[in-house]
């Protein structure tokens, strides 16, 4: 499966436009599987398996990663921009970007004319821009428009029993369900490669919606601070002690059964230690009637970042936790 995320995260898929991924995912899974591509870009794959279940059950993982969009340009050729997605901009500043094939450098005021008070401030994204190499706004416009999204770019290496790459958060999830979707499986089931969820879950929603399932796995991404200087109780969860799953975070509380199977079940799995954040379990468990939902997440230093950090045993125990809870559950053998 290595390889396999190594592929998705070279991949460059802001929110609202996965082509590329998409793309890249139907190539993969369109020989083990129904799937349809829905209004909003989602893919809502059908599996079928060996037996039929009571159950319906989704298995969700969203296909967007966090970027930037044009805002506008200066007279001089210079690229403003806003954030797509939770991005810090601290982590910006002279980073390679690409804008299609169009290569740029992030930048700011030069450092010796930065006054004392400001230099003690983290940038904000207002007061950065991107140099094109263009020298006039109309050079600018020949090469690239209003409103195109850019990808800060990141290599994916190998740390030891870690993986740096950008897009972890949540090509990992797509990696998952794309091989389970190339295994046989023991019960149908759905899966969705879902668009839009950093800038809102926003295609989760009308897949739940379209699927209308009784349960939902999301395979996620999640912080991990277990770094120099956090204490174990600010850590999260933390890297190497398997896929982290969530009693509550701030967009839904979570099906305390589901939760307790997944603690229970044998595998390497750990609680995540907080109540923070979100991720497409606040749509789905909201669709229609309600919908019994727990998130599996990667555990994965300096998310929304381009360097991305995450513990490859933990991605090989999220791919037996997800299949473990999916039969288990269409199985009625998790109530």
């Amino acid at each position: 499966m290595l390889n396999l995320l190594k592929k998705l995260c070279l991949l460059d898929g802001t929110s609202g436009s996965e082509d590329n991924v998409r793309e890249f995912i139907i190539s993969e899974i369109k020989d083990f599987c129904e799937y349809k591509v829905d209004n909003l870009g989602n893919i809502i794959c059908f599996k079928k398996g060996k037996n039929r279940s009571d159950k319906r059950l989704m298995l969700d993982a969203h296909m967007d990663e966090v970027g930037l969009i044009i805002t506008a340009v200066t007279a001089d050729g210079f690229l403003k921009f806003d954030t797509v997605g939770g991005m810090d901009a601290s982590v910006l500043m002279f980073k390679t970007v690409k804008i299609g094939d169009v290569t740029g450098v992030i930048s700011g005021k030069p450092v010796h004319l930065v006054s004392k008070d400001d230099a003690k401030k983290a940038p904000k994204a207002e007061s950065l821009y991107i140099d094109i190499g263009a020298g006039s706004k109309e050079e600018a416009l020949s090469l690239i428009s209003l409103g195109d999204t850019a990808v800060i770019q990141s290599d994916f290496t190998l740390m030891g029993e870690n993986v740096k790459a950008k897009a972890i958060d949540d090509r990992i999830g797509c990696a998952t369900l794309i091989a389970l979707l190339k295994e046989q499986a023991e019960y149908d089931y759905y899966a969705v490669f879902s668009t839009q969820e950093e800038i809102g879950t926003r295609g989760a929603r009308v897949a739940a919606f379209a699927v209308n399932p009784d349960f939902a796995l999301v395979l996620e991404a999640t912080t991990a601070a277990d770094i120099a200087g956090v204490s174990e109780d600010k850590s999260v969860c933390n890297l190497g002690r398997g896929p982290a799953v969530s009693f509550m975070d701030r967009a839904t509380a979570y099906d305390r059964d589901l939760y307790n199977a997944a603690l229970n079940s044998g595998l390497k799995v750990q609680p995540k230690r907080a109540v923070a954040g979100g991720n497409n379990s606040g749509a789905i468990h909201l669709s229609r009637e309600g919908v019994r939902t727990l998130a599996i997440s990667l555990p994965c230093r300096y998310i929304h970042s381009p360097s991305c950090v995450a513990n490859i045993s933990d991605m090989e125990n999220m791919l037996k936790l997800t299949k473990y809870m999916l039969n288990g559950i269409l199985s009625g053998e998790i109530k």
